[in-house]
């Protein structure tokens, strides 16, 4: 069954344009090609990447991190609470009190609330309340420090940027070595000629399995790493970076793939430089390297890569040789990268508008905002602006008003 599999998915009439086929890579004469076996070095790699990582970010991001003077928030935690606890973990992390609820319903649609409906909205801050004992203000607050808890601190994602921030360099600095001196750099259509017989050149090797190492590696620490609101965008572009690195591989495509790896990384490197000085609140730096980095983005992913890479990928290929399979398939996962390029890009140019118009700081929107510990009402209370329900003291009430307040 898997030998029957595996003769239908390699037909050589899916993989290459007519009269062409698998013998035409055999290695012969001193000349060597890609084979699709090359691909299995990617794996310990992508152990070996993990490995690096922990070592990296432990002794030179965090050093780093402390250098730039970065100082990570105190969070206060919760006090403990069994039933607040089980209702965070159950039903929702963001419980809401009914009075903000109840504008939004008609007198007809509130009094015709099935008892279910009312049992949900009852179990809100006001039924929380009821069953703690506590205040409502004390509840959110509650709430408000037990999410602050389950975001990641500072520290953790300033080491992931730097972590990527040192791959994507060297990445680009090796990929500008690599093709320095190549003509399908400075000539695009030359990434055809004498398709598919390309000899492989050992740079082109180790670019290829360094940057599939990687991002296998990337896919493999999704689940640890600080999860942002464009986490299945990130998920769905390392499944098609990883698709196309070894596709391309497999078929000799690999002029076209060293140049799309290269357009890249880069503009990649200083996004997670920005990021970095985000983190250690170097606004200033972080805003004109954002700037850089979105003009950069902008001109290669949403121009060269589809009105030059795309054309000779897409419009000069047809010119050579009849489409096959594999030449829609490559084509479909550029389209794919195409569109992740438009979606980031809407967030870039949003954030860039933003700095430029108000010269206000960068902040990353992909990324839950850390929320402060009281609300604006609790602040005027502790100002004394406010004297209601009397004052409240890490999740409980103070029953003597006379004592003094003591420092949240």
């Amino acid at each position: 069954m898997l030998e029957w599999v595996s003769e239908v998915f390699w037909q050589e009439r899916l993989w290459f344009p007519e009269g062409l086929g698998w013998a035409d890579l055999e290695d012969r004469d001193g000349q060597v090609y890609a084979k699709a076996r090359d691909l299995w070095v990617a794996l310990p790699i992508a152990v070996l990447f993990l490995v690096i990582r922990q070592v990296f970010e432990r002794y030179v991001a965090t050093p780093l991190a402390s250098l730039l003077g970065l100082k990570e928030t105190v969070r206060r935690r919760v006090t403990h609470n069994l039933m607040l606890e089980s209702y965070y973990c159950n039903t929702t992390k963001n419980p809401t009190p009914v009075r903000m609820l109840q504008p939004t319903l008609s007198q007809e649609h509130t009094s015709s609330l099935s008892a279910v409906c009312v049992c949900a909205l009852q179990g809100s801050v006001e039924k929380l309340s009821e069953q703690t004992g506590w205040t409502e203000r004390q509840v959110q607050r509650w709430f408000r420090r037990r999410r602050n808890q389950d975001r990641p601190n500072l520290l953790k994602k300033f080491c992931e940027a730097s972590w990527r921030f040192a791959f994507y360099l060297l990445a680009f600095i090796g990929g500008l070595v690599a093709l320095i001196d190549k003509p399908w750099l400075y000539d695009l259509k030359e990434m055809w000629k004498g398709f598919p017989t390309l000899t492989l050149l050992p740079s082109q090797y180790w670019y290829y399995m360094l940057e599939l190492g990687f991002y296998t590696s990337l896919l493999f620490s999704l689940a640890s790493d600080v999860k942002r609101k464009d986490f299945r965008e990130q998920v769905i572009h390392h499944v098609a970076t990883i698709l196309l690195i070894s596709f391309s591989w497999c078929v000799n495509y690999i002029r076209a793939g060293t140049l799309i790896m290269f357009m890249h990384d880069s503009a990649d490197y200083l996004l997670e430089s920005a990021k970095m000085f985000n983190y250690a609140r170097w606004k200033n730096a972080c805003n004109y390297i954002f700037i850089l980095f979105a003009a950069i983005f902008i001109v290669t992913r949403l121009i060269i890569f589809p009105f030059r890479i795309m054309y000779c990928t897409w419009v000069y290929p047809v010119t050579l040789y009849p489409p096959f399979f594999g030449y829609y398939f490559f084509n479909g996962l550029l389209m794919v990268l195409l569109c992740l390029h438009v979606f980031w890009a809407a967030l870039i140019i949003r954030l860039a508008f933003r700095f430029l118009s108000n010269n206000s700081s960068v902040e990353d929107e992909r990324s839950d905002r850390e929320e402060t510990d009281e609300s604006e009402e609790e602040e005027q209370m502790k100002n004394g602006e406010i004297k209601k329900n009397g004052p409240a003291q890490n999740g409980h009430a103070t029953h003597n008003n006379n004592h003094s307040k003591k420092t949240e």
